[in-house]
Order: C-alpha cells, then structure tokens, then sequence
C-alpha cells in the first residue's frame, strides 16, 4: 500500500497521468487563438521531460512538457501538477 507521503515523494515520469493544480493562463490553445485560456484542472499526460540539449544537462525552468490534444502541447513546472493516481 503506498501512502500520501511516499505518492507526493514520487518522481514524475513520463507517460504519467496529472492534473493542473495552478492557474495557467495560455494563449496559444488552438481553440481559443489568441484568447486568455485557464488549463487549471485539466488532466493530462507527460509526454517528456527536459534535462539534457543536444546530449549536454539542462536546467530548464518548465521541464514538463504535456500533451492535451494531438495539436496541442505545453511546458509546466512540477510544482504546476499533481499526480493522479
């Protein structure tokens, strides 16, 4: 059984399911060109994880790139997103 602690320590990766826990106001959503668009609340997956460029480490400020629709793709800090179980 794994407990709320040992969920929250856990590394997020990719192919894992989350949630948008902030207010991210985008304005790039294919949908709402142009508009101010909120994705909090949407659930999403991790479709990779910036650490290294052209084979050199690093340290990206939004590493978590998301995938909403197959047109549409954002970047997120950890602390933007809560695993879901």
């Amino acid at each position: 059984m794994v407990t709320v602690e040992q969920e929250r320590e856990r590394v997020m990766q990719i192919g894992d399911r989350v949630r948008v826990v902030t207010s991210v106001i985008v304005y790039h959503h294919p949908q709402h060109k142009k508009q101010p668009f909120d994705l909090q609340g949407m659930e999403v997956e991790i479709v990779d994880i910036l650490t290294e460029y052209e084979g050199r480490p690093i340290s990206a400020n939004l590493p978590l790139l998301v995938q909403f629709e197959p047109k549409f793709k954002a970047h997120f800090r950890e602390t933007e997103l809560e695993l879901i179980s």
